[in-house]
């Protein structure tokens, strides 16, 4: 049993699908389970229906205003380089609400129903063995795993949304008196889960650079050091992830293909520029061609 794996990444998500058209499309790879977490879980139902040029239109085209509807960043440009600040105004406005995040992300959850319908959910349930996405549940202290075989479309739709919610800057959710966000929290990239639910074979997209070759430049204030912090915990997470994904890996006899980025794409994956999505996309394509062209000449 052959299953995609997607780990989070936000914006990032952009190379990954590039990544997935190359093996779908020019490999012929047929996925009998998809995985993923936060923006992995908004790629993986429309790689279900395999249908990648909708999918290469969304995501290439998302804007702030399509994930946020009170976003905690503002977007600038100075010539051709594009930069982020935080947004004190709405940050304040927040905290004025009462809020515990610094932004909502209630306009996501309004898009993925647009945009992964009651057809498509459909369509996955009956032609596909699985697919699942990473939640946190917060009041639990554990990650938990949703399953499309065991949910409405309403309710599959609410947890892809809660498994992006990267907190503090989006919304936290609350189902049956739990609360719940990103599920990169807990578990960024779900290898072992693919494997426990029965894959044989398993290609894994990570959307962070196997080896950070540079120094990351630290916030000058404190909400973009937070989100250095946070950026830091999910790399650990992320990291163990694979550790404990490969060791599962070989002790089942699993063949794992992990394709990771060739650089670090990005430091805010919160921000979405068409321009870049548009460049990592074909970047996530060259390298998985390129990849599997080094294994073939290697042979």
């Amino acid at each position: 049993m052959r299953a995609l794996v997607i780990s989070g990444g936000g914006s990032k998500g952009a190379y990954a699908g590039g990544v997935a058209q190359y093996l779908m499309e020019d490999q012929g790879r047929v996925y009998d389970m998809f995985l993923g977490t936060s923006t992995g879980s908004l790629l993986v139902p429309h790689l279900a229906v395999n249908n990648i040029p909708k999918l290469y239109n969304l995501f290439t085209n998302v804007q702030q205003h399509d994930i946020f509807s009170v976003s905690p960043f503002v977007q600038r440009k100075k010539g051709n380089r594009e930069y982020v600040s935080i947004d004190f105004i709405n940050s304040l406005w927040q905290f004025i609400r009462l809020k515990r995040t610094f932004g909502e992300s209630k306009a996501l959850r309004r898009n993925i129903r647009r945009n992964f319908t009651l057809e498509e959910y459909n369509s996955i349930k009956k032609t596909k063995h699985d697919l699942v996405v990473t939640v946190s549940n917060l009041s639990k202290n554990r990650v938990e795993y949703k399953s499309i075989k065991d949910c409405s479309y309403e309710e599959f739709c609410n947890w892809i949304w809660i498994s992006c919610n990267y907190i503090p800057f989006m919304s936290i959710a609350k189902v049956d008196g739990y609360e719940y966000a990103d599920g990169g929290l807990g578990c960024v990239v779900p290898i072992r889960e693919a494997i426990l639910r029965g894959a044989t074979e398993i290609d894994a997209v990570v959307l962070e650079a196997e080896n950070m070759e540079h120094n990351k430049v630290l916030g000058k204030n404190p909400f973009s050091l937070l989100l250095n912090l946070f950026g830091h915990l999910l790399d650990q997470v992320e990291r163990n992830d694979i550790i404990i994904g490969k060791l599962a890996a070989k002790n089942k006899g699993v063949k794992l293909n992990i394709y990771y980025t060739p650089t670090s794409l990005t430091e805010n994956s919160l921000i979405f520029s068409k321009r870049l999505m548009v460049k990592w996309w074909q970047q996530g394509y060259d390298y998985a061609k390129a990849k599997h062209n080094l294994i073939t000449t290697s042979r």
